[in-house]
């Protein structure tokens, strides 16, 4: 619109025409404004309705497209007045923006977008200042095939007459990453987009225009640019799994929800590439109908639409499931598949069946927990789920609960098991009615038939059972010490098997612990063989137990166990004995009571033991002189010495006379032993007291203190001088080291040794040290230390003259002898010293020699001494040297 125009426009002019296509001919398309000053009609041309319409400032209204089909499409229009004489242009610039929800929708020319700002006009008198307003979105169309660069909108500043200006854009898509997805032209002001867009990748862009002169000052406020990428239907819906798993009762009614399905688009779901549609395209099998399930097109939930889905017919059903966008168009839309598989659930639909009407079996008397009769059952439902588990129950036949059905995990059969023992004399057969169910109940609507019942029959088979003893145990009474072949009882068995031949019983005894009792082996007859006597460590509470056999002589042969309890009754046959047998007095009264309590102990029991009577001897007489009794209770008396009696302290035996309460009463002469002791002022006996009790005198306890006295002196004196030994021990050391060979090393002896005969021996041993004067003493040819004396170089031990045997081994084993034979000989290991120095040498005493020696002896046998002597050969030999 010419500015030089501007004004009222008048009704119906003409303004602008808007493009539309909707790819099928723009059939009855209707466009909407949302201006009530401006209308579109069918062909898009833009109207104005009236006098109201005035383009001073920039008008923008929505105009909404809408097709036969429901399909909306929507545009933005904007238009402002365009001042032709200063910008040298002859057609309108119109700025608009179109946003379509269609993959086909049409792509505008690119728009012009002014800088809006304020500039001088050429008289040098100011223009009106132009508003700023928000630039609408431009909208790019992704996977565009170009030819790119493709150009977008063109961007220019009012101000480009008079200065030149360069143009730039900025964000995410220019100048940030990614980079390079839109440019400009700076001279121009043209916006590029340089390659295809996705929109799945990013969908809009934010970005601000600048203008700026050639020194980079800027011309004009930055601008902001927003770019909607336009979706296309590009991308197919997809199922997260390709197989999906679901189940469904059987005899499910129509319309029951079995699953559900869902499938993502990646495309905008607020238009028709994104919106997914559902569709079943083939079910297997087809029974009972092709068309069992449907799913809802929206939300991909499977349901049923059919009676009759049967488990035992069909337990398994797979749906080819179709997903499809462009919501559901099967034309322009793209589409998927995924595999649902339903299985059918079951239902206790079947009740079981017993495979036939009747069953039978048999069972021996007697016999617990065996397996009589096998019942079989049939069930279609799912193999050992509770709707196939069989449940077996006796309705009538078995009043007194003999029998029990279990059933077979792994078959479902039904095992009558007998689980009291029958009796063939009470029952011959048992005529058992049996009801067979399952686990689960039957489904709503299901009847049981009549073959769920059967009947059941038991033969019970006679065996030969044992003996047995009416009353077990059998208990009687007698009183004990009844004489020796008493008859007591009869105790006799009877035999259940009473519709058998006649059988004999045989009675023996299994346990008599005692071995009182015989019993007769026809008759059962029980006789006392010994005393019976209730005090016994065989009777326990006053019952005497013994075990009894009886056999029968039926094939295989039985027998059976009774057992005879005796209560027997005490008689006073035990008389009473005195406790304490011993206590201790003191010798004088005092002021407290002074007496022992006694009292008697008696083995039977009321009313032939207590209370008992307590009484002194009429002989001798001094006991009644010196001592008395003074009863306190039945049970209980008091011993204690007359008043003023003094008694030495000592040991005295108190006879007491001890009679029970039997009938007639039995008596027991008993003596307890009191000791009569000094006690001090609390009633209690002294040491010395005690001692003077047990009848010492006072010289005798004097001296037995002094022979304590002095052997606790000989311990002491024992103890230092072990003592003293023991340091002495850890002091001295051994005149040779045992470790050292005495043939190799020069070694000082007090003897001269035995010349080479005594090589085999450990001479180092035979020496007797004399600065120990306590073995001195010891017979000749031994002597006994503890450890190896060490004896000063300057002193030498004197060798006493004793005689000695000629051969050392008959000495050594002389001074063994006399070894073992010491008397004084310590309990410990100790060190045995020889003195003698051998027989047979045939060296004499060397003590004679000296350096300086001239004699006339003859040394020259040195030199058949071997080389250890040949240096003393050479010193003293008379050889050629000489």
């Amino acid at each position: 619109v010419d500015k030089k125009r501007e004004g009222n426009i008048l009704l119906q002019a003409c303004l602008n025409v808007l493009k539309f296509d909707d790819c099928m001919g723009n059939e009855a398309v209707v466009f909407q404004s949302t201006d009530p000053v401006f209308s579109v009609r069918t062909d898009g041309s833009i109207f104005a309705k009236g006098d109201g319409a005035r383009l001073d400032e920039p008008v923008q209204f929505k105009v909404t497209a809408r097709g036969p089909h429901t399909n909306v499409w929507e545009t933005v229009v904007q238009m402002a007045l365009i001042d032709l004489s200063s910008s040298g242009q002859n057609e309108n610039e119109v700025s608009y923006m179109q946003k379509y929800h269609s993959s086909n929708a049409f792509q505008a020319p690119p728009p012009a977008i002014m800088f809006p700002g304020s500039r001088m006009n050429r008289t040098g008198g100011l223009r009106r200042q132009k508003r700023d307003w928000v630039i609408p979105p431009i909208n790019v169309a992704e996977n565009s095939r170009g030819p790119f660069p493709q150009m977008l909108v063109s961007i220019r500043s009012d101000q480009d007459q008079d200065i030149s200006i360069r143009y730039s854009i900025t964000g995410v898509g220019a100048d940030q990453p990614p980079n390079e997805v839109f440019s400009i032209d700076p001279m121009l002001g043209k916006m590029f987009v340089t390659k295809p867009l996705d929109r799945e990748h990013r969908s809009s862009y934010h970005l601000r225009a600048h203008a700026v002169d050639m020194n980079g000052n800027q011309v004009e406020n930055p601008i902001d640019l927003y770019i909607f990428v336009i979706d296309m239907n590009d991308n197919r819906p997809e199922f997260k799994n390709q197989v999906y798993n679901g189940s469904v009762d059987e005899g499910s009614k129509p319309g029951t929800y079995v699953m559900h399905l869902s499938a993502f688009d990646a495309d905008d779901n607020t238009t028709a590439n994104g919106m997914v549609r559902y569709r079943i395209l083939s079910q297997t099998p087809h029974s009972p109908i092709p068309n069992m399930f449907t799913i809802n097109s929206e939300t991909g939930d499977i349901m049923t639409v059919a009676p009759g889905l049967d488990r035992e017919k069909v337990s398994q059903y797979t749906i080819i499931v179709q997903a499809t966008d462009m919501e559901g168009n099967l034309n322009f839309g793209l589409s998927n598949t995924a595999t649902a598989i339903i299985t059918v659930t079951d239902i206790n639909d079947n009740p079981p069946m017993l495979t036939s009407r009747t069953f039978s079996g048999e069972v021996q008397e007697n016999t617990v927990d065996a397996v009589v009769a096998n019942l079989t059952v049939i069930d279609a439902d799912q193999p050992h789920s509770p709707n196939w588990n069989a449940i077996y129950r006796i309705i009538s036949g078995d009043p007194t609960g003999h029998f029990t059905i279990r059933t077979d995990p792994i078959s479902n059969d039904g095992m009558v098991t007998v689980v009291k023992p029958v009796d063939f004399e009470m029952n011959r057969s048992f005529m058992l009615t049996v009801v067979v169910s399952n686990q689960a109940h039957l489904a709503s609507g299901i009847q049981s038939s009549l073959q769920s019942t059967a009947g059941v029959t038991i033969s019970v088979k006679d065996v030969n059972e044992p003996p047995y003893f009416p009353t077990n145990p059998k208990q009687i009474r007698f009183e004990e010490g009844v004489p020796t072949g008493t008859s007591l009882t009869t105790f006799s068995a009877s035999d259940p098997d009473r519709l058998q031949m006649q059988q004999m019983i045989r009675y023996s005894k299994l346990n008599d612990p005692a071995n009182w009792l015989s019993i007769n082996r026809s008759s059962g007859q029980i006789v006392t063989t010994g005393m019976l006597d209730r005090e016994s460590v065989y009777v326990k509470n006053n019952i005497y137990e013994a075990t009894f056999l009886a056999s029968d002589n039926g094939f295989p042969a039985a027998s059976g166990t009774g057992t005879l309890q005796i209560y027997l009754i005490d008689i006073n046959d035990n008389p009473p004995a005195l406790v304490p047998r011993e206590s201790q007095i003191c010798e004088r009264m005092n002021k407290n009571v002074n007496g022992v309590n006694i009292t008697a102990a008696d083995a039977d029991t009321d009313p032939n033991a207590g209370p008992f009577v307590f009484e002194l001897p009429n002989f001798p007489s001094s006991i009644r002189r010196n001592w008395t009794i003074a009863r306190i209770s039945g049970d209980y008396a008091r011993l204690s010495l007359r008043y003023q009696v003094y008694l030495e302290p000592g040991m005295y035996e108190v006879p007491i006379i001890v009679s029970d309460s039997g009938n007639p009463p039995l008596s027991n002469r008993s003596v307890i032993k009191v000791k009569v002791c000094p006690c001090d002022e609390n009633g209690d006996c002294t040491t010395l007291g005690a001692v003077a009790a047990a009848g010492l005198g006072t010289g005798a306890i004097i001296s037995i203190l002094i022979c304590i006295i002095i052997l606790l002196c000989m311990v002491l004196l024992f103890v230092v001088w072990i003592k003293r030994r023991e340091k002495e021990r850890q002091t001295k050391q051994l005149l040779i080291d045992p470790e050292d060979d005495v043939r190799d090393n020069i070694l000082k002896y007090d003897e001269e040794g035995g010349g080479e005969e005594d090589q085999d021996y450990d001479l180092s041993q035979l020496q007797q040290p004399d600065s120990l004067e306590h073995i001195i003493t010891k017979p000749p040819g031994v002597r006994r230390v503890d450890e190896r004396p060490i004896i000063p170089e300057s002193q030498y031990p004197i060798r006493p003259v004793v005689p000695h045997p000629g051969d050392i081994g008959d000495f050594i084993h002389e001074g063994l002898r006399a070894a073992d034979n010491d008397p004084t000989a310590p309990p410990y290991d100790s060190l045995l010293v020889f003195d003698y120095e051998g027989s047979g040498s045939t060296a004499g005493s060397v003590s004679s020699l000296n350096s300086t020696s001239t004699g006339d002896q003859d040394y020259d046998y040195l030199n058949d001494w071997g080389p250890r002597f040949k240096k003393l050969a050479d010193m003293y030999g008379g050889g050629d040297d000489d």
